[in-house]
């Protein structure tokens, strides 16, 4: 069951095509044994109507039999060019190269997932710092709710400095604060 999970290795990804290579050679070995068997028939069934005279059967099983040739010809070909085309030593190499991409993807993935987890994790410690500054102006006596309603918002206009007055200056905020013993 765990080698179902196991990631493929470039080994096994080359054993696996290597396998899947000589089926594939096996299957056009058949087929040109085959097509070669059917030759030799057509060849002695065209003998054999030529020996009886029937000039009419040889002329079809002779263009049976050029029209297999054709196909011989043509399956020869074609493994040949697709022989030319496969080097396996660029395709070792090519999947090399995939499988180092790939490592690093996965590292930057990891990074990144790391970072994303540590910024989620910091907006807890904000919450944690945010409640632990309402509580030392709680302690202290300022009330931000109230204050922050009559707050101005970004959508409505800022009021001037000359009309804006503060109920509790810096200097009552610094008294209360060395009352409490806080520096």
């Amino acid at each position: 069951m765990a080698s179902f999970f196991k990631k493929k290795t470039v080994d096994d990804v080359i054993k696996e095509q290597n396998r899947e290579l000589r089926g594939t050679q096996r299957a056009i070995s058949r087929d040109r044994a085959a097509l070669e068997k059917q030759e030799k028939q057509l060849e002695l069934e065209i003998k054999k109507m030529a020996k009886i005279g029937n000039k009419e059967a040889c002329r079809v099983l002779a263009k049976q039999l050029v029209q297999l040739r054709k196909q011989k010809t043509r399956t020869f070909a074609t493994m040949q060019a697709v022989n030319k085309k496969v080097d396996p030593q660029k395709t070792l190499q090519t999947m090399q190269n995939f499988q180092k991409e790939n490592m690093k993807m996965e590292m930057t993935e990891e990074m990144i997932n790391d970072t994303l987890d540590d910024i989620f994790d910091g907006s807890d410690d904000e919450e944690e710092s945010q409640d632990i500054v309402n509580q030392v102006l709680d302690e202290i006596g300022i009330e931000i709710s109230g204050k922050m309603a009559k707050a101005p918002s970004a959508a409505r206009s800022l009021p001037s400095a000359s009309t804006s007055k503060a109920t509790i200056s810096d200097e009552e905020i610094e008294r209360q604060l060395k009352a409490l013993g806080v520096d």
